[in-house]
């Protein structure tokens, strides 16, 4: 399914309802991307930062925060806190993935340089720590430098199990927990402390924030074997030619038998991939049902998502963020 279709309903009404809010955002993030001494910082920021991403995350950070009565002017801070986090996550992904392709544009990496792409990662992750200190907020602080931390440690995690076959779910999960949900937990859950909202709607916040991103990257995971290249921004195969293994993929291996094992162990663990093994990989996911295991299970977690609004306050963004949990599912269904 196309995010033209009913997925992308959801995001379009959360955003013209966040409107006001998205537009002072989005002015924030042009004027701290900017700098005078270094022409490069807003060149290399702007391809990404304009490329047509959907702000999801800023907008789960100002959702929560008005769902919980929020009226003051901080949420806008830590809103584009999160999108300069996020931002300098992908720059920095694309250099340690070698991707030639983003948000289907050729990525930052590729036009400029490698260095490039990682000092103004850096650059973005000062400024998110500079704005994330703007509410004066020691909790807010520590969620969101907390989830720095637990990004980078899943990425650095990632490295290491990626192409090992001994890789379980477990661990996948804790990948993805680290490198995507992490950053949803937080936008969620620092919205609703702005407000000083009460604990159960906090970790109301929380729990829906880590269902919705883990349910996310299990669908980006999938899409890697299924997707239409202009739609979800990327080569399809591009995780099967990186040599990482998802969720698709660990399936398939615990339920390999000898060759199939053997055949993993050749493209993955050793790098050895000749032309028609993505093929032969997307044969035995297909003959194991690992491609319909991996879309059940993202639908699972997105229905944790949805369960947890209910201890939040009664709002109609509240109804958004239900809808946004289809959304993000809607492309596998």
């Amino acid at each position: 399914m196309s995010l033209d279709d009913k997925a992308v309903k959801p995001h379009d009404r959360l955003a013209q309802a966040l409107a006001g809010d998205m537009e002072a955002v989005n002015a924030l993030i042009r004027t701290k991307m900017a700098s005078k001494h270094a022409p490069r910082i807003p060149e290399v920021t702007a391809h990404l930062v304009e490329a047509g991403g959907k702000r999801l995350r800023p907008m789960l950070t100002l959702a929560a925060a008005r769902i919980c009565g929020y009226d003051g002017p901080y949420h806008v801070h830590l809103a584009a806190t999160v999108e300069f986090i996020h931002t300098a996550t992908l720059l920095h992904d694309d250099v340690v993935d070698e991707s030639a392709q983003r948000r289907g544009r050729p990525t930052a990496n590729l036009l400029w340089d490698n260095k490039s792409s990682v000092l103004v990662g850096d650059y973005l992750f000062a400024r998110a720590f500079q704005l994330m200190t703007e509410p004066d907020n020691m909790r807010v602080l520590g969620i969101l430098s907390n989830a720095s931390a637990v990004i980078a440690e899943g990425e650095v995690l990632q490295l290491t199990a990626a192409q090992d076959l001994a890789t379980t779910e477990d661990i996948y999960l804790q990948v993805i927990r680290g490198k995507t949900a992490a950053l949803f937990s937080a936008a969620t859950q620092v919205g609703g402390v702005l407000a000083e909202a009460d604990p159960a709607s906090e970790k109301a916040l929380f729990d829906y924030g880590d269902a919705l991103g883990i349910a996310f990257q299990m669908v980006d995971d999938l899409l890697d074997y299924g997707g239409v290249t202009d739609v979800i921004g990327k080569n399809t195969g591009d995780d099967f030619r990186e040599r990482k293994l998802t969720l698709p993929v660990i399936k398939a291996v615990a339920a390999a038998d000898q060759t199939e094992r053997a055949f993993w162990s050749r493209v993955i663990e050793k790098g050895d991939q000749q032309d028609g093994d993505l093929e032969q990989a997307m044969a035995l996911m297909a003959k194991h049902g690992t491609l319909a295991a991996t879309r059940d299970a993202a639908i699972v977690w997105a229905d944790r998502a949805r369960a947890a609004l209910g201890a939040l306050p009664d709002h109609p963004l509240r109804a958004m963020l239900d809808d946004l949990a289809d959304y993000v599912v809607a492309r596998v269904r």
